[in-house]
């Protein structure tokens, strides 16, 4: 996939009121459009993902694959907040001169579609074909789907749903906990918070999974050791590995960008938002899920008339949106009667 720097100019005006200037948005594409621009696929990433599709759900961008750059063009954007490219709290500030840190405002995942609008519409896609999202960036489309439903001809979402739970705010939270406990977060430097990040990112993995993927993945042969145990060492390298490649405030942005996520937020309910959608509809939900339990997807299902609602069978909790890609492939060409390309895994 190819990179690209959308340079916007001006004020981005966000939901609360306030403003970020001079916002930058990174994205990555592969593929061309086509002349009736009706073949582009916009993917809307993960809460630490970038908008390199293909560097973080492989088996899914390629030819021959659900995402085949021969036949659509692909598009994902880096979210507001995120620190690949896009505007976020390291990002300099026009107004001052320093990077945002702690004065980077509250941003909702309606800002994240407002901006994803811009691009689309500095890009000139008319139609998006296919737009896809799991988890934060189902929130992304879902939203999308409402806020331009007539943009929007097939809508996929995976292992998410129409507003954040108190399961899953409580989650953040509990993250957001470990990271301000950091007394090196009151500061203002890149690496500031490091260790409540690793932390957060420990508290996370346990939604991401659950408890009979670990008690499989991470049991011991040793039964006499009484420290060292792998799920420690699993934790703290997984934990390493973030804060190698994603910083505090970020992620401290986008948890509470997160929480903000309910489709229902002055449209007159979640009911009516969702009745709004024309998009054709496919919620997949993932069985052993602890995050986004099936039945919170079947709810959402049940809103959006003529909607299809299928579940997976996975072991892999959450994460089965990046490993089964071999059963979204089956399940996403299905419900679009995909016959006229040879895609793997059939």
């Amino acid at each position: 996939m190819k990179k690209h720097i959308f340079q916007h100019t001006g004020k981005f005006v966000l939901e609360n009121g306030q403003c970020l200037h001079d916002i930058q948005i990174t994205y990555h594409t592969v593929g061309k459009l086509n002349k009736t621009n009706d073949n582009v696929i916009w993917v809307c990433h993960a809460l630490t993902a970038n908008s390199n599709v293909a560097e973080w759900w492989p088996n899914m961008v390629g030819e021959g694959l659900l995402l085949d750059k021969s036949n659509y063009f692909i598009i994902c954007a880096n979210i507001l907040g995120s620190c690949y490219g896009t505007t976020g709290p390291l990002s300099i500030n026009p107004l001052t001169g320093d990077p945002y840190y702690h004065t980077f405002p509250l941003i909702t995942i309606r800002d994240l579609v407002k901006a994803h609008e811009l691009l689309r519409n500095k890009l000139g896609i008319r139609n998006i074909y296919k737009l896809i999202g799991a988890s934060i960036g189902g929130f992304q489309a879902l939203e999308w789907s409402i806020i331009s439903p007539s943009l929007i001809k097939n809508l996929v979402i995976i292992a998410s749903g129409s507003f954040a739970s108190p399961w899953n705010i409580a989650f953040n939270e509990s993250q957001s906990l470990a990271i301000h406990a950091d007394p090196t977060f009151r500061n203002n430097y890149n690496k500031a918070g490091s260790s409540g990040l690793r932390a957060a990112r420990a508290i996370a993995l346990l939604s991401y999974r659950n408890a009979a993927a670990y008690n499989y993945s991470q049991q011991e042969t040793e039964l006499n050791k009484l420290e060292c145990f792998k799920a420690i060492s699993y934790q703290r390298y997984q934990g390493d590995k973030l804060v190698q490649r994603f910083n505090a405030f970020s992620y401290n942005t986008i948890s509470k960008a997160f929480n903000t996520h309910n489709v229902g937020r002055n449209r007159g309910g979640i009911e009516k938002a969702l009745a709004s959608i024309k998009a054709k509809v496919l919620l997949i939900a993932i069985s052993s899920d602890i995050l986004f339990y099936p039945d919170e997807i079947k709810l959402v299902h049940q809103q959006i008339k003529g909607s299809k609602y299928i579940e997976i069978e996975s072991f892999y909790g959450h994460d089965g949106f990046l490993i089964e890609t071999k059963l979204l492939t089956r399940t996403i060409k299905n419900f679009l009667n995909v016959k006229n390309q040879r895609l793997k895994y059939e």
